[in-house]
């Protein structure tokens, strides 16, 4: 206990030292720098501004309250990653989670360590690191490597590299990036697994990718069902021809169409042949019921 006392005072005494304009540490060659890069400093929490690069989008509540309820039994025991800005102003680089959670029980001070980086490198330590972690769901760890190719200019090798990864890893999940935004949805929200996405990313129509994914959330179709079921649809001979009563009119196409991306479902239209039909209308939950229950409402 009386060596955890002594790292917190240390900390307490570089911040008082970064606090003091005369010791004003901007670059690794000031002086006193030694003393605070790479070392634990106790920060102000108000002086800390979250970082636009944050690849992550979503932090579930629940987990955040549990892992403030953790915070205030244990103190923050993995400290956060800032670089400096300005005098007595930083920016976060990664801990964001960490530092929701303090806030939210109203610290004042967080450990951290800090960086002395240019915005390029703050995104590159951001994602690389970001991505190492556990808890991103395969959407935004295929974002951040999209977005480590678009704004860094890594290839699938460098990132390979950086984020200790193979490269056939790094594909894998970039081509879910191919899939339909309503599918990577799913991903994000629990609906289907990755395994499902990159079974289904094998269809380049994104309308069958569609009936796909309604397939598996309405039958509860494992990973192997959906992977058999991709299998059938791209080695399947051509279908005998519809007979052109009950060919689907090309308006009627554009509609349903239009139907599926305003209802954010796959929308199954069937004609009869005296040119009657049925729309169907799915939904995954009754949460997802009463959004287009809205939805039809509006148009009323």
């Amino acid at each position: 206990m009386a060596k955890a006392t002594k790292k917190q005072a240390l900390g307490r005494g570089l911040s008082a030292l970064l606090k003091d304009p005369e010791n004003d540490i901007n670059s690794a060659e000031d002086r006193n720098a030694d003393k605070v890069v790479g070392n634990i400093v106790e920060l102000d929490i108000d002086s800390i501004e979250v970082n636009p690069f944050q690849p992550r989008t979503n932090f579930n509540e629940e987990t955040l309250r549990e892992l403030a309820s953790s915070i205030r039994e244990l103190g923050v025991i993995q400290p956060i990653t800032v670089r400096k800005l300005a005098f007595n102003n930083y920016q976060l680089v990664s801990g964001e989670r960490r530092f929701r959670a303090s806030k939210l029980i109203g610290l004042e001070t967080i450990p951290a360590y800090i960086r002395i980086a240019n915005d390029q490198e703050s995104l590159e330590m951001a994602l690389v690191e970001n991505i190492q972690r556990q808890d991103l769901d395969a959407i935004e760890i295929a974002l951040s490597y999209q977005r480590l190719i678009d704004e860094i200019q890594l290839t699938q090798e460098q990132m390979s590299e950086r984020v200790g990864k193979k490269r056939s890893t790094i594909a894998n999940y970039l081509r879910l990036l191919k899939l339909d935004p309503i599918i990577q949805t799913g991903i994000r929200d629990g609906f289907i697994s990755m395994g499902h996405g990159r079974a289904i990313v094998n269809v380049e129509d994104q309308i069958d990718q569609l009936e796909i994914y309604e397939k598996i959330i309405t039958n509860k179709l494992s990973v192997r069902a959906t992977e058999q079921l991709v299998k059938n649809l791209n080695s399947d001979t051509p279908s005998k021809p519809e007979e052109p009563s009950y060919e689907i009119p090309k308006n009627i196409k554009k509609g349903v169409k239009d139907f599926s991306e305003y209802f954010g479902h796959k929308i199954d239209v069937k004609v009869a042949k005296n040119g009657s039909g049925k729309i169907t209308i799915p939904f995954h939950s009754e949460e997802d019921f009463n959004r287009i229950k809205k939805l039809v409402q509006r148009d009323k």
